[in-house]
């Protein structure tokens, strides 16, 4: 059996919130298991908070870029030494024409992005001379290309370049990409899912594991209260039920007017414009994540 130790019940309250006697008991129950212990806890019913801990330190930006004709766009997080160049426009404006580069070029990673052509030079060359002319080490950390063939994209970037996201709509009529009704919406749901923090567009997009992990507990804190197993079910998928509209962007409450929902709200805006709209998917970077 793992030792549990005084500062992994330390980090387990930092993470969940709990009372001490609580972790250091779903410490032991998980072998020391730090995420296993998080479960135990949910199961249990005492954990008010999940955060997320041991985040990354580096400084830096997310950054978006979408073409002028909507259908191609990026997310490309951009890391520095210190918090005074991560919001420097030089360091802003390069970290963007990188996103450019991801989604003109389509990198598989970023050695392959470092070899993409950038002006007269590459990109590795260019990261070099941006290194040099500010002064501090610059990484590459992610990127994300999102398409939208029959629709358009929006973007996104909210506190100051450390949570960023683009969003992909389907529709039936190119005119519809410059309706002012759809531009004001898709505005608004890029904005929904930087806000909200959905996992998915769509149901059928939540991944069968995260499905399957939270029925699991849904599935234990039923058992907690004695009823019979059909009605324990009943509980679970009602719980789960509840799930989805908290993390289905689709399904969420909009976060301007509490009387609809995302769905509701493509609905309406499609029947203005006299054409369907569908949320096909997003991309969302937190920085340091």
């Amino acid at each position: 059996m793992a030792k549990v130790t005084a500062a992994l019940v330390k980090q387990l309250r930092e993470m969940t919130d709990s009372p001490m006697m609580e972790c250091k008991k779903a410490l032991v129950e998980a072998d020391g298991d730090i995420e296993k212990a998080v479960d135990v806890l949910r199961k249990m019913g005492v954990a008010k908070a999940v955060k997320r801990a041991g985040r990354d330190t580096n400084e830096g930006t997310v950054a978006a870029y979408v073409s002028e004709d909507g259908k191609q766009g990026a997310l490309l997080e951009l890391t520095c030494e210190t918090d005074f160049v991560g919001t420097n426009p030089k360091f802003v404006g390069f970290a963007k024409d990188l996103a450019k580069v991801v989604a003109e070029e389509n990198p598989a990673d970023a050695e392959a992005l470092k070899a993409c052509k950038m002006g007269e030079s590459t990109v590795a060359d260019e990261l070099t001379e941006m290194i040099h002319v500010i002064g501090e080490n610059m990484k590459i950390a992610r990127f994300q290309r999102i398409t939208a063939d029959n629709g358009a994209l929006a973007a996104y970037i909210h506190l100051g370049g450390k949570l960023g996201d683009i969003v992909s709509f389907s529709f039936e009529k190119p005119e519809t990409a410059q309706n002012d009704e759809f531009k004001t919406f898709a505005h608004d749901v890029a904005m929904q899912v930087a806000a909200a923090a959905p996992v998915a567009a769509r149901r059928e997009d939540v991944p069968a594991e995260t499905i399957e992990h939270e029925k699991g507990i849904y599935m234990a804190q039923a058992a907690e209260s004695g009823k019979p197993e059909a009605i324990q079910e009943r509980i679970a998928n009602g719980k789960l039920e509840k799930f989805y509209k908290e993390v289905v962007l689709t399904e969420q409450v909009f976060i301007k007017d509490s009387n609809t929902t995302i769905s509701e709200l493509a609905k309406k805006v499609g029947k203005a414009a006299g054409d369907t709209i569908t949320i096909n998917g997003f991309a969302r970077f937190n920085f340091g994540e």
